[in-house]
């Protein structure tokens, strides 16, 4: 039996509480570090050089999915052997090193895998959770991650439990004023299942669906070491 199973049985009036972080300061990515929070948001305004770096690194490639390797000090390199050396790839590998250097130093980390995909379809359609202890997510271009309040789920109706119906009527939300959405350009820290103990209250969300014609940027930082 597990400890959150014991604590409820003794008093099954306890309630775990789990809330955001949002702040439109980096500073606020920190915040992933308190019990209670289950994800942070950096609420970023994007530069317009990024913009337009972004929106002609989607309509030059082809390749759907890079994953990588990288290090606070390798990420500029592996990106431009990966792309190129052009100045639309400097200018979005200039802001990812950034990302990969803050990730690495909150969470102590010598490497993170770097996950950069033009989607063109919801890559995890589902509301789910992921078995990680901690992800970085943002989308530079197109729409953003979902999610749900932990104290607003039931998640017995996740996985198997929503018998085959679609998320919105399976009893997983009580309406869809109940999903929360990410911003073009937010830089957000999901906490997943295997964050310390926090079996149980991993952060539920999912890939939202893609307009038909639409081609969106997502880039996803995790642990490696």
């Amino acid at each position: 039996m597990s400890t959150l199973t014991a604590i409820q049985e003794i008093d099954p009036t306890k309630t775990i509480i789990r809330r955001p972080s949002i702040k439109d300061e980096p500073t606020v990515l920190a915040d992933i570090y308190q019990k209670e929070t289950n994800i942070t948001i950096w609420q970023r305004q994007l530069p317009n050089n990024l913009i337009h770096a972004v929106t002609e690194f989607i309509d030059s490639r082809s390749n759907k999915a890079t994953v990588l390797a990288v290090s606070p000090t390798t990420t500029y390199e592996v990106l431009s052997e990966e792309f190129g050396t052009s100045s639309v790839v400097k200018t979005l590998s200039d802001d990812i090193a950034v990302l990969v250097d803050m990730f690495c130093c909150l969470f102590d980390l010598k490497r993170a895998g770097l996950r950069l995909t033009i989607l063109e379809q919801a890559m995890c359609p589902r509301f789910h959770v992921d078995r990680i202890p901690c992800r970085l997510v943002t989308t530079y271009k197109g729409i953003a991650t979902q999610w749900l309040d932990h104290n607003k789920t039931d998640r017995t109706k996740l996985g198997a439990g929503n018998l085959g119906k679609p998320d919105e009527i399976s009893g997983l939300f009580k309406n869809t004023n109940d999903i929360n959405q990410l911003t073009e350009g937010d830089v957000a820290l999901l906490k997943g299942e295997n964050w310390d103990d926090d079996d149980g209250t991993g952060l539920v969300h999912r890939s939202p669906p893609v307009v038909a014609g639409e081609r969106r940027l997502l880039l996803t930082l995790d642990f490696i070491d």
